[in-house]
């Protein structure tokens, strides 16, 4: 399996016969544009057959429906952003609603919605608000491993349910601050509540409002034994 981070929180997921995408805000995020893509949206996409995001904020929607269009993946998310993009959509889309707890079986892996500590909105080009459900966190659950994208969150006591629960190999946490817990409280949310193989940092350096490093995450998981992987907007990391 292999993880290619595509800046804030989109991630590229290769495994078996599926290219899972999350959150793929590429277009306008300044990170891919730099990255070794070189703001190449085709080739970073190329293959798709998933996509999940994580909630309805336009920094994570991102090319969603063009991705779509593009490839003919589906589309997982919850029951409101399904059907937002599904209404938007200029033809029909494979879309997978759920919510919160619930698991949606993609044939090679299954993936289930948990909660996260966010908000979730969609604001269209006339400035319109759309709600877009409540936010989540995703289990991954593919060849043997488990991974854990948190989304847009903080830290909450019920991440000890969630390890409990579905014993997540690999975290991807969210770290920038402003708009998610920052990297002490990350580190905090790791070391309390999970035994991560690995964890991989994620949601910073995009705009000034975010943390522009990973250090301070780096620092507080000094400590644990739990590797941390601060990758490069468009490297890899492999697991398994």
């Amino acid at each position: 399996m292999k993880i290619f981070w595509l800046g804030h929180s989109a991630f590229r997921i290769e495994f078996g016969d599926t290219v899972l995408l999350t959150d793929p805000f590429l277009t306008g995020n300044p990170s891919f544009a730099e990255s070794s893509y070189a703001g190449d949206v085709a080739k970073a996409t190329e293959g798709c057959t998933h996509i999940a995001l994580t909630h309805g904020h336009n920094d994570h929607v991102g090319d969603t429906l063009a991705i779509i269009e593009a490839t003919g993946a589906t589309l997982i998310a919850n029951a409101e952003i399904c059907d937002y993009l599904s209404r938007k959509a200029s033809s029909p889309i494979n879309a997978r609603g759920g919510n919160s707890g619930g698991t949606i079986d993609l044939g090679e892996f299954t993936l289930t919605l948990v909660q996260a500590i966010h908000s979730s909105s969609y604001v269209e080009e006339d400035g319109t608000i759309i709600y877009m459900g409540n936010p989540n966190g995703f289990i991954i659950n593919a060849m043997g491993a488990s991974i854990y994208h948190m989304g847009d969150t903080d830290v909450f006591g019920d991440m000890e349910l969630i390890n409990r629960l579905y014993h997540p190999d690999v975290g991807i946490v969210p770290i920038g601050d402003n708009y998610t817990m920052g990297g002490q409280n990350a580190a905090f949310a790791c070391k309390q509540y999970f035994d991560f193989e690995v964890v991989i940092p994620c949601h910073y350096k995009t705009f000034g409002a975010l943390d522009q490093s990973a250090d301070t995450f780096v620092n507080a998981m000094k400590e644990s034994s739990t590797k941390v992987a601060v990758l490069e907007v468009g490297e890899k990391y492999k697991i398994r």
